[in-house]
């Protein structure tokens, strides 16, 4: 008996979510007595995986192969489950992120293992039973989940859980699995990443806009916010509908939905669609000069303002704070 935690790398390195998935699956493992493992796939160097360590996994499984290099959501499951079978792992940890949400149900049907995907806390321990608190319904609730199952998958959302540093490195071992020819039959050919800027997904702070902002032409405001904050860009859906922004900063029910430490929404009333892709946010603050809009019923702080007189002074001042 062991936990398992998949470590996904983002050109051969790891970011923020890993380490947070691998505190989260350590603090599992401590609660059922029993050890945590790893398991990478991809070109990483030994020692960022040896560094896995320090946040608790024993033991690293480093699958490489020519045909993995690129990730292949089927044949990736299949490696996963392959080294829980090697392990005897009733317990596996994904990472909620966007190739997490497609892994974690393709694991569990392989080990028959039931699954509780978005989960926001530990779960709790009865015996062989773990109640799992996640997100429903979009991120507008949350529901408790009972994992009764021998084996059982568990994705973390991001920002989520805390680092746990506790010292110590990890034992890199080579795992070659088997993968049937099947699931290659899709393979993607070519990821293209946004580079030199925060993603949405790992934001720990997402600046937002919406139509309040009036037109493309004046996002600069936001986007020297961002810059201040070391922030990821974000917007409204009728702001890409209307070709201000491009599509993959929408967020919301119909686009990304993100829970980063903070969220600050300017020019946007907050409509329900809206609301449902941020609520998972653990702080809210929100600038619009209409004291009705529906988004001030959320928030946690609210500036009632107009965002061309507040966001620059508001940028001029962090700006001030950090000495830039």
């Amino acid at each position: 008996m062991s936990v398992l935690v998949y470590a996904e790398n983002t050109d051969g390195k790891f970011k923020k979510p890993v380490y947070e998935v691998v505190s989260y699956a350590k603090a599992i493992a401590d609660s059922l007595n029993t050890s945590l493992a790893a398991v990478s796939i991809g070109d990483v160097d030994e020692a960022d995986l040896a560094a896995l360590g320090s946040y608790g996994a024993s033991t690293v499984l480093h699958v490489t192969s020519e045909q993995l290099r690129q990730f292949v959501n089927q044949a990736y499951a299949s490696v996963i489950a392959a080294a829980a079978d090697k392990l005897s792992a009733d317990v596996v940890v994904i990472s909620n992120s966007f190739s997490g949400k497609g892994l974690a149900p393709r694991v569990a049907a392989k080990l028959n293992a039931g699954l509780a995907d978005g989960a926001v806390e530990l779960p709790q321990v009865d015996g062989g039973k773990l109640t799992v608190k996640k997100t429903a319904f979009s991120g507008k609730a949350f529901a408790i989940t009972e994992l009764t199952s021998a084996k059982k998958v568990i994705t973390l959302n991001p920002n989520a859980f805390e680092l746990r540093e506790t010292g110590g490195s990890a034992q890199v071992e080579a795992f070659q699995p088997t993968v049937a020819q099947g699931d290659l039959a899709t393979v993607i050919e070519d990821i293209v990443r946004t580079t030199d800027k925060v993603t949405l997904p790992d934001a720990e702070i997402v600046v937002s806009a919406g139509r309040g902002l009036k037109g493309p032409e004046n996002w600069h405001i936001v986007e020297e916010l961002a810059e201040a904050l070391g922030a990821a860009l974000a917007c409204s859906k009728p702001v890409s509908d209307a070709g201000w922004r491009p599509h993959s900063e929408h967020v919301g029910q119909t686009g990304i939905a993100v829970s980063p430490n903070l969220y600050i929404a300017i020019g946007i009333s907050g409509a329900i669609q809206h609301l449902a892709g941020v609520s998972s946010s653990k702080t809210i603050v929100v600038i619009n000069k209409d004291p009705e809009a529906p988004f001030f019923k959320v928030a946690d702080y609210g500036i009632v303002g107009d965002a061309f007189e507040v966001v620059p002074k508001l940028t001029a001042a962090i700006k001030a704070r950090k000495g830039q």
